[in-house]
């Protein structure tokens, strides 16, 4: 199981500014990923804070729990084949690591998948850090952030710095998971 700290400033913005800055910062081709998104039935790793999702990119997947640390998140991973993954998305989650660990935070071992989003990225490396490009699909919505991951809380100002340079106002963007809670709940989930 792989273990890291993750500190990441993230921005809503229009379609408009997103396709700006892309042609300003050429990032790398774009490439397509999926979220799949698993919790208890009654969510107690959200009430917890925490995330356990399967991101399928480039042929290859992996699982990987997010918790809050004193700084940014705590993201555990471990990689999963693709039968692993079948089997997740049809209720039976691998024994790993990082499902005993969801386990432990959520005091419970029935997860169960309950959606997915798809996202189109690029990336680009931008002074310390690396500038994300997301465009986010899922339950008929889809939006657009810019995201900066950095090694320390200092990638703030240079994040805010690059908004001020393109004219943005900065949007705190939830993260993913969160964004399609409210989705879900839009459409009569929990």
């Amino acid at each position: 199981m792989n273990e890291e700290i993750e500190i990441e400033f993230k921005c809503v913005v229009t379609k408009a500014q997103f396709d700006e800055l892309v042609s300003v910062y050429s990032p790398e081709p774009f490439q397509n990923q999926r979220n799949h998104y698993f919790d208890t039935p009654d969510f107690l790793l959200k009430e917890a804070g925490a995330a356990l999702r399967i991101r399928e990119k480039n042929g290859k997947a992996e699982m990987t729990l997010k918790e809050p640390a004193d700084t940014g998140l705590l993201e555990s991973t471990v990689p999963l084949s693709k039968g692993e993954v079948e089997s997740a998305l049809n209720g039976t989650l691998p024994d790993n690591d990082v499902v005993n660990r969801a386990a432990n935070r959520a005091g419970a071992v029935n997860f169960v998948h309950f959606g997915t989003l798809s996202t189109t990225r690029a990336e680009t490396t931008h002074k310390d850090g690396l500038l994300v490009f997301d465009h986010s699909t899922y339950l008929g919505q889809e939006d657009y952030e810019i995201e900066y991951e950095a090694k320390d809380i200092s990638g703030e100002a240079v994040f805010h710095q690059l908004l001020t340079k393109h004219g943005i106002d900065y949007i705190p963007a939830e993260n993913k998971i969160r964004r399609f809670y409210h989705a879900l709940t839009q459409h009569g989930g929990n």
